[in-house]
């Protein structure tokens, strides 16, 4: 079930990454993460999850329900006040942008999808970890209702183009993984319907240069070499780091392990490669020694449960 797959293998890369958030890559270089640990920057048991799960869990709970932005909104608010799908009762991470969105949506003086913020500041990479379930939604419609749905997810907290339009390539790309293309294939016809959906489009052309290192044909992202893959909270850097990891690796391990000794925003870049490495190596391919100390596992199958049911 990619399903299952695809929100184990976030899940499991955001604990990977959890316990070393923040630290440099030199410093992973020296002691890189080979296994979950433990504590570390957050002071959390192994097998904990952040920010980047519990919004992909309020996510998945909507779409079990039906299809309505003012609940994902309300759930959004559920966690900011009520520690709502935390794994410990507590919230322990949680970026700026979001916050200020999730207070516009508690105003309830907008619609849903306006609360996010449109400023090229907010382009921080909140809504990409997060939209990951919406491509089981999607998947099957037409390329501009995808973009349409994907727009409106990511502008609850992320409004502004870059931060929308990176969530839609990842989910692209997502989509022709499901369709069980190797890593590879899925990049390069990725790159070519991108390139010919912006084309149809009046996207803003200043704003579209900033994603020409993954859409470029001619010099590929992944033979970059790692020194230029940032790893930061920016939402390009993630994107581009998390098609790096998997366009450079063989397996769910080796791909999820290369993105958390990234550095940096490890949980993020974790969990938003995880969940394509879910999809493309199966849950057969994540070690169960890690998913056996995913925190609330029973809930989360049992959430994966109900959204498969509704799909």
């Amino acid at each position: 079930m990619n399903l299952k797959s695809a929100i184990l293998g976030l899940a499991v890369g955001d604990a990977l990454g959890v316990p070393v958030e923040f630290m440099s890559r030199e410093a992973l270089q020296k002691n890189p993460v080979k296994i979950l640990r433990e504590f570390g920057t957050h002071k959390q048991p192994k097998g904990t999850w952040s920010d980047d799960s519990t919004m992909t869990f309020c996510l998945m709970e909507m779409l079990a329900q039906g299809y309505d932005l003012r609940k994902l909104g309300n759930y959004f608010i559920n966690w900011y006040r009520h520690a709502h799908w935390t794994p410990h009762g507590v919230v322990f991470d949680m970026g700026n942008t979001t916050r200020q969105a999730i207070r516009q949506l508690e105003l309830g003086e907008v619609a849903p999808q306006d609360a996010g913020g449109k400023d090229i500041q907010s382009n921080g990479n909140g809504s990409l970890m997060r939209i990951l379930p919406l491509i089981f939604y999607t998947k099957d419609k037409p390329i501009e209702e995808r973009w349409k749905i994907t727009k409106e997810v990511s502008s609850l907290t992320h409004g502004h183009f870059i931060a929308c339009f990176s969530c839609f390539m990842y989910l692209e790309y997502a989509r022709l993984l499901l369709q069980k293309k190797n890593s590879l294939a899925a990049y390069e016809q990725m790159i070519v319907l991108v390139n010919n959906f912006a084309e149809t489009q009046h996207f803003p052309k200043e704003h579209l240069k900033a994603f020409d290192r993954i859409l470029s044909a001619a010099s590929p992202l992944y033979k970059l070499p790692q020194k230029v893959i940032n790893s930061g909270g920016y939402v390009i850097d993630s994107l581009e780091a998390s098609l790096w990891c998997i366009l450079n690796h063989q397996n769910y391990s080796e791909t999820v392990l290369a993105a958390v000794n990234l550095g940096r925003d490890t949980d993020t870049t974790g969990a938003i490669t995880g969940g394509l490495a879910g999809i493309l190596y199966g849950e057969e391919g994540i070690p169960m020694t890690w998913v056996a100390y995913l925190v609330r596992f029973n809930d989360i199958i049992d959430l994966i449960d109900r959204l498969q049911i509704k799909l």
